[in-house]
């Protein structure tokens, strides 16, 4: 039979060395027993004194931070077990997820420097270019370049320089009619005022009508650059006095002409009204036009007139001109009242000149400038009275521009309509610059020749630094065009709103 009790199997040569391993075993954990039963008498003796000590929160903490050392050395002394093993695994795991999603994260670029001032900029994108016509487009373009720009958008936006000139002459030039109306009225009546007061003021000065006329009642309107023209004609008699060219006197100017008293062996001076303005044989204009400046800064009773024609009236005391200044209500206007001698050929007017050409009288080519352009016009229905007008305007505008004046501008568009062929509106645009370019020329030579006497340089009574200023701007506003119908609209076009008053 076998024995079924424990050490049946066991060998009894055995039996004293497994007792002594039992023992072994026992002894180790009741030691371990002991020394926890130890230490947990410690620490209960700790926490009983620092409750007294400290508090029941100081003993709280005391406690907490007493079982974390413990735990730290039971950890450290006894074998770990397998869920203590599991347990780092999972957590690094764990850890190396978070950092898998820490790398996978964009992090933001940071931003770079702020470049220096003194670098240069990238260029800008280039902009769509607005297209002038249906050919301009490419065959490779995508089908979507070629939809139609939003109405707020730049591409819409995107004028040629035909088009904003012409509307620079829509809102800058015209003229309403009924102001154009009214200052031809005044003018008029301005006119009759002064003609019944030189006949009542000076009886013995055989003065003709005078009559109001320029560009304003030739069509020009607001783009002239001068004032209405009151021309005051000196009824001359005849025989007694002759036209001497100005190059052959001592000024030598061809501009200019002189009058020449005649028959002095027959009829002596006095013998003439016009005798008390001889100057050295000469009828000068230099004392008509003082004893002219005279009357009508002293002796005319403007505010009278201006009451009766519902406007104000007054000399400029500042000007070598006998220039009227009108302020309406609705309209500014001045008014030039020009002594002329036009019984015997060209026109010649009493005009302020300087040195010894003060005592001639100055050619007006203006008449011969309208009929010369109205006839280049009529022959091939151009615009070329329209382009002087979209020139007078734009140069009164411009601040260094406005000394060219219409004369000199009128000259450029004889000398280029005669040359030049097409003249249709569509091509105003192009003949603007072409104009702008032949006065640049021209100033860049210091020569302007008059398209009627090539021999008169149109430029003579112009200063060195005034030409050096126009052709600087001149060139300038060949470069960029649209400025210059910006600077000319005074920084902008009208939006709208109150208009200014219209000005003559």
């Amino acid at each position: 039979m076998v024995d079924g009790s424990p050490n049946a199997q066991v060998p009894s040569a055995s039996r004293p060395a497994l007792l002594q391993q039992t023992m072994a075993e026992f002894s180790q954990r009741r030691g371990k027993r002991q020394g926890d039963a130890a230490v947990g008498s410690a620490v209960d003796f700790l926490l009983a004194n620092a409750r007294l000590v400290l508090g029941v929160g100081g003993a709280a903490v005391l406690g907490i931070a007493t079982l974390a050392v413990k735990r730290l050395i039971d950890r450290a002394t006894s074998p770990r077990d397998e869920d203590d093993a599991k347990l780092d695994t999972t957590c690094l795991e764990d850890s190396w997820k978070e950092l898998s999603l820490l790398k996978a994260t964009p992090r933001p670029q940071p931003r770079p420097p702020p470049a220096s001032l003194s670098q240069p900029l990238p260029p800008p994108a280039p902009l769509a270019r607005c297209p002038e016509g249906p050919g301009d487009g490419h065959p490779g373009e995508d089908s979507h370049a070629a939809a139609p720009a939003a109405p707020g958008s730049p591409v819409a936006l995107c004028l040629t320089f035909q088009e904003r000139l012409l509307a620079f002459e829509r809102d800058r030039l015209a003229v309403p009619a009924a102001h154009e109306a009214l200052a031809k009225q005044l003018a008029g009546a301005i006119g009759l005022e002064l003609q019944a007061y030189l006949r009542a003021k000076f009886p013995a000065l055989p003065f003709g009508a005078l009559e109001p006329g320029g560009p304003l009642y030739d069509g020009l309107r607001a783009g002239a650059a001068e004032p209405v023209r009151l021309l005051a004609p000196l009824a001359l008699e005849p025989g007694l006095w002759s036209l001497v060219a100005g190059a052959d006197t001592v000024a030598g100017d061809p501009r200019c002409w002189a009058v020449r008293r005649t028959q002095l062996d027959f009829r002596p001076r006095g013998s003439s009204a016009w005798d008390r303005f001889l100057v050295g044989g000469y009828l000068s204009p230099r004392p008509l036009l003082a004893l002219l400046r005279k009357a009508l800064a002293c002796s005319v009773n403007w505010p009278a007139i201006g009451a009766l024609l519902d406007c104000r009236i007054r000399p400029a005391v500042a000007s070598q001109e006998l220039l009227l200044e009108v302020r309406h209500a609705c309209l500014e206007l001045r008014v030039a009242v020009l002594p002329a001698v036009a019984d015997a050929g060209p026109l010649l007017l009493a005009r302020p000149l300087e040195g010894p050409a003060g005592n001639l009288w100055l050619q007006d080519w203006y008449p011969a400038e309208v009929a010369g352009l109205r006839a280049l016009d009529g022959s091939d229905a151009g615009a070329r009275w329209r382009l002087l007008g979209l020139l007078c305007g734009v140069c009164r505008g411009h601040p260094v521009l406005g000394g060219l004046g219409r004369e000199r501008l009128a000259q450029v568009v004889l000398h280029l309509g005669a040359e030049a062929a097409g003249w249709a509106e569509g091509a105003l645009g192009q003949r603007f610059l072409q104009a702008l370019e032949e006065l640049l020329g021209g100033l860049e030579r210091a020569w302007l020749p008059c398209h009627f006497n090539p021999s008169v340089n149109l430029l003579d009574d112009l200063r060195e630094e005034e030409v050096d200023a126009m052709g600087y701007a001149l060139y300038s506003s060949l470069q960029e065009p649209g400025r210059l119908l910006w600077v000319a609209g005074g920084g902008a076009l009208s939006e709208g709103g109150e208009q200014p008053p219209s000005r003559f």
